[in-house]
Formats: structure tokens, C-alpha cells, sequence
């Protein structure tokens, strides 16, 4: 693995160019666009506190409003003398902030499968388990130049975990651990980081019982469940909450793909793809998708559209399967 040192130091020379930095990540974040946004916007505001620092974004969320919120939005002739970087997107046209094309210059830091390349400036590392395991690296690269504190720490520490599935993911090496190590010495408090991410709403738990009663399992080891509009309002879920879904098939004996099929409020239905040892994200990329080998999205237009993505996920797992051994 090269350790990409050259664009890193070009994003630094660049950052240094601008006096307003703008930071957006992609529509309906997780952990690790959250984690990684406020992480670096942290990193910047003390390492150059007389630049100004954004992160500014079209589409609001709940998910881990334990770490803060984000800033009220600004002209837009702010943007024409402003370095963009959008971090954890693959493609341009899951960027939150519309206004990106806005910048005077553009940043892409990803740790996606760089199907469509993009920006001035291009970091992408697809191997890794988070974004965030690369803004630490960029730190600690940098450490001399660089400032992070608690506070930044805490929000990328965060992205890590629950991009890395708690680093149980395969993508988890040892320098992920190190890298985390390297937070930890920052004295964030993993407890209280935990116990945000863990307890829930005593509904959304009532939905998990749900689900295990209505998900179910094709022939050859696909786990799937639609959750529509109809079941999210029972539950009272938030569209994070009812996306969650797709952790609760995970430990299913046998399926090696699990579906979570979630509708939207226009009709389309969003759906959530993770396997263990096959790759799905070709599968993804067919129903306009991507993401990672083993952890991707995509959108499907109909239930006859998700119907005949099952099959297609079957298919996968059914000839992975006949052609591997030692997979449980």
C-alpha cells in the first residue's frame, strides 16, 4: 500500500492557499461523513485560526447529533474565493451541498471505489476501513503543521467505529488500530462515545422484534427486508433508524448477503447491500449504485426492480458458494 504522500501534501498546500475552507460529505450521512467533516474541520480551525472554516450541507440529520450540529448556510458569492472539499462521496451527484461547483477550487478525499473521478484535487484510498482512518493519517503525516484536539478526535473516532462495524470489518488492519490508538491518546472518552452510539429508543427496539418476525432468507443465503413508509410510521423511525435495519440480518448462519430494502418518501426505495466473503458492489453498480466490495448502496424503482435484485443477489451467493469452501 503506497502511502500517497505527494497528494497529501498538495491538499495541505492547498489548504494553506485558501483563507475560506468549505466541507460537505454525501446526502443522508453515516458515521464516517459526520465523523470525518467535523473531525477535519476541527483539525483546521486550530491548526489555521485565522481561516474560515464550513462545514455546509443541504440535507439534515439526527444521526449522532451528540457530536454538535453544522453551520447556518452562507452567500453564495462566499463560495467564488473558497477551496471546497467534499469528503466520503464517490460520485458528484451524492454531494449534499449543490453549491460545491460554486469553489474556486475542488478537493475529493474518499476512501470509496473511484468509479467516477472527480475534483482539482483527488485522495482516494479505497482499501481503507473509514474516511476517517485517513484524516487521522493526514494528521499524523502532518503532525508538525497539524493541531487535534479531544473535541476532533471524538467525532473521527466515532466515524471510525461505526464505519469499521465496531473494526470488525476486513478492511480493519493494523494500522486502523494504530491510527484509533493514536486518538485514544487524545483522551476521548470511548465510554460515553459507546453508549451514544448503542442505547436507543425503546420503540426502535420494539422495530428489531419486527423485523425478525417479517425478514426473510432465499434459498441459497440471501436475508432481505422491506421497510415501508407504512412500517417506518409505526415505529416512529427517522430515515437513519429505519436504514439500521440492514445490521439486524447480519448474523444470520448461512446468508452471506443481506438486503435491507428501505422505501423513501418520493417511492423510490433505498436499498442497503452487505455480504462476508463474496463482493456485492458489482451488484450495486447494476441499480445505479456503489460503495465498497462488501458494503454498498443503491436505489430500486419498484418492488418488480427489488424482487429481481434478490434474485440476482441469490445468484451471487449461490454460485460463490459452489465454488468456495470454508465460508461457514
Amino acid at each position: 500500500m503506497t502511502d500517497n504522500f505527494e497528494i497529501k501534501k498538495q491538499i495541505l498546500d492547498k489548504i494553506k492557499q485558501y483563507d475560506r475552507i468549505i466541507i460537505t460529505r454525501h446526502f443522508r450521512p453515516d458515521g464516517d461523513a459526520i465523523g470525518s467533516t467535523k473531525g477535519l474541520a476541527r483539525m483546521l480551525k486550530l491548526s489555521f485560526p485565522q481561516k474560515e472554516v464550513y462545514v455546509l450541507n443541504e440535507d439534515s440529520s439526527d444521526y449522532l447529533a451528540f457530536l454538535g450540529g453544522e453551520d447556518e448556510p452562507i452567500d453564495d458569492e462566499k463560495y467564488a474565493d473558497a477551496l471546497v472539499i467534499v469528503c466520503d462521496t464517490a460520485t458528484t451527484d451524492r454531494i449534499s451541498n449543490k453549491k460545491y461547483s460554486l469553489g474556486k477550487e475542488l478537493v475529493k478525499i474518499d476512501h470509496h471505489i473511484d468509479v467516477k473521478p472527480y475534483g482539482d484535487l483527488s485522495w482516494v484510498e479505497d482499501e481503507r476501513s473509514s474516511l476517517c482512518e485517513m484524516i487521522v493519517d493526514f494528521w499524523l503525516t502532518f503532525k508538525d503543521e497539524l493541531t487535534l484536539d479531544k473535541e476532533g478526535a471524538t467525532c473521527i473516532f466515532t466515524g471510525m467505529v461505526t464505519d469499521s462495524g465496531r473494526f470488525r470489518f476486513s478492511s480493519v488492519d493494523g494500522d486502523t488500530m494504530r491510527r484509533a490508538g493514536a486518538l485514544l491518546d487524545l483522551g476521548i472518552n470511548t465510554e460515553w462515545i459507546y453508549a451514544n452510539l448503542n442505547l436507543d429508543d425503546f420503540n426502535v427496539f420494539k422495530f428489531e422484534s419486527y423485523v425478525y418476525k417479517k425478514m426473510k432468507v432465499t434459498q441459497n443465503g440471501v436475508a432481505y427486508i422491506y421497510v415501508d413508509k407504512a412500517m417506518q410510521k409505526r415505529f416512529k423511525l427517522t430515515n437513519e433508524q429505519a436504514s439500521n435495519v440492514v445490521s439486524y440480518l447480519d448474523s444470520i448462519k448461512g446468508a452471506i448477503v443481506w438486503l435491507a430494502f428501505i422505501q423513501n418518501v418520493d417511492g423510490n426505495i433505498r436499498v442497503r447491500l452487505r455480504s462476508r466473503f463474496t463482493t456485492i458492489n458489482a451488484l450495486a453498480e447494476k441499480y445505479g449504485g456503489g460503495g465498497h466490495d462488501m458494503a454498498c448502496g443503491a436505489t430500486v424503482h419498484s418492488k418488480k426492480e427489488m424482487k429481481q435484485m434478490i434474485v440476482d443477489a441469490d445468484e451471487i451467493v449461490k454460485n460463490y458458494k459452489h465454488d468456495n469452501t470454508g465460508w461457514l
